[in-house]
């Protein structure tokens, strides 16, 4: 049994906000007495005073493995799509194990904080992990960022590479200055929050982003990290100039990175260009990889919230799933503009009956591309999470 209780608020007020996605959460489940939740997710804009959400929070519910984040966006079944409010959602069962693990560190050390996050989430599990939630951060105060594909790194080798990673890093409402992540009661600003399940839990996966790629596929002849200096031999800047003529590149037309020997494919979004013609995305693009230039349409953008939807029903083990998790990047909701509220009310419209649904628009998206596949970390991406036991 997997039973989820959803809360969410728009009120500007922090303690109005938290007492009215409390009053929702006890009154739901004032209809399952027998059941308490076991662990939670929390999703909220950053202006509210985080602290004050998290020891109203644990004061209701005490000793819940509670982790989250602040967003860009929030998403419910309850108020659609938000940009300055607060949703939670929590998970009672007794046949599935829910255990939340933190890591410290996540700039300077990720690998480091992925083993602490997953050491301390599964010494709890009796059972083996099957999913890995995550929403680590991304901006911190100083400016700097942590690395989204470090930190993946780190959890496939603390959880093995046959545990599906998906979620988001945490965001700022498009400043980029400081990101915080929650844990319990504790508000962290460079940490790797994660939640493990296992036991009896069911779950499918879906991905879409919509770019349509352009052109011939092209090869990445010289990078190093997020940096790319050269596509067929000749600046990564001249490459796009191809394309675009004297426009700058900008998230509107970002690189398809190709799997190996596949036709799946990641995103890349540029960021800044050097004189040398040199160009910084927003996430690695490995030297030697198969890349092609894509193209923006708002409508096929809207259309593939449809596509990960659908891949994950079409995928999903059981009869019907009991929440559905979703992970818009900021990208999409930024290029999408007054169009971003049409993603959840796609999400449901293609649903057949009510199932509680939460979420954030991310800085960084985190799936695996196909069922049992490898997770990549994603950008420009809608990830669909279904989760059940039935």
């Amino acid at each position: 049994m997997l039973k989820v209780i959803l809360g969410h608020s728009d009120d500007p007020d922090t303690q109005g906000a938290i007492a009215e996605v409390l009053e929702r959460c006890v009154s739901d489940l004032s209809n399952y007495p027998c059941i308490l939740p076991k662990a939670g997710l929390l999703f909220a804009a950053i202006d509210f005073d985080h602290a004050l959400i998290l020891k109203e929070i644990c004061q209701v519910f005490p000793g819940i493995d509670l982790i989250g984040c602040t967003t860009d966006g929030e998403i419910s079944s309850i108020l659609g799509f938000q940009q300055d409010s607060v949703t939670l959602m929590l998970f009672c069962s007794d046949t599935v194990d829910i255990y939340a693990g933190i890591g410290y560190g996540a700039k300077e050390n990720p690998l480091a904080a992925a083993q602490q996050a997953v050491e301390q989430a599964t010494e709890k599990c009796n059972t083996p992990a099957k999913l890995c939630v995550t929403i680590p951060a991304s901006y911190l105060a100083d400016g700097s960022t942590t690395n989204g594909e470090l930190i993946l790194q780190g959890l496939k080798s603390a959880l093995g590479s046959h545990v599906p990673i998906l979620g988001g890093a945490a965001g700022d409402q498009f400043r980029f200055q400081t990101t915080y992540q929650f844990f319990g009661n504790k508000v962290l600003t460079d940490a790797l929050p994660i939640l493990i399940f296992s036991g009896d839990i069911l779950l499918s996966y879906g991905t879409g982003c919509g770019w349509t790629p352009i052109g011939r596929k092209s090869l990445v002849t010289k990078s190093q990290g997020t940096v790319v200096d050269e596509i067929d031999g000749v600046s990564a800047l001249k490459f796009y100039q191809r394309y675009l003529g004297d426009r700058q590149p900008t998230a509107e037309n970002p690189l398809a990175v190709y799997e190996e020997n596949s036709d799946r494919y990641y995103m890349r979004v540029p960021n800044t260009c050097s004189p040398t013609g040199s160009i910084n995305f927003l996430g690695s693009v490995p030297e030697k990889a198969t890349i092609q230039m894509t193209d923006f349409n708002r409508d096929e953008v809207l259309s593939a919230v449809k596509t990960s939807l659908q891949t994950a029903l079409e995928n999903y083990p059981g009869i019907e799933p009991d929440a559905i998790l979703l992970f818009s990047c900021c990208c999409r909701r930024w290029l999408l503009g007054t169009r971003a509220k049409e993603e959840y009310q796609i999400i449901k419209t293609e649903l057949a009956k009510e199932i509680p649904i939460c979420g954030f628009y991310t800085y960084g998206e985190f799936s695996p591309l196909e069922p049992q596949g490898s997770t990549y970390y994603h950008q420009e991406t809608f990830v669909t999470l279904l989760l059940g036991t039935k």
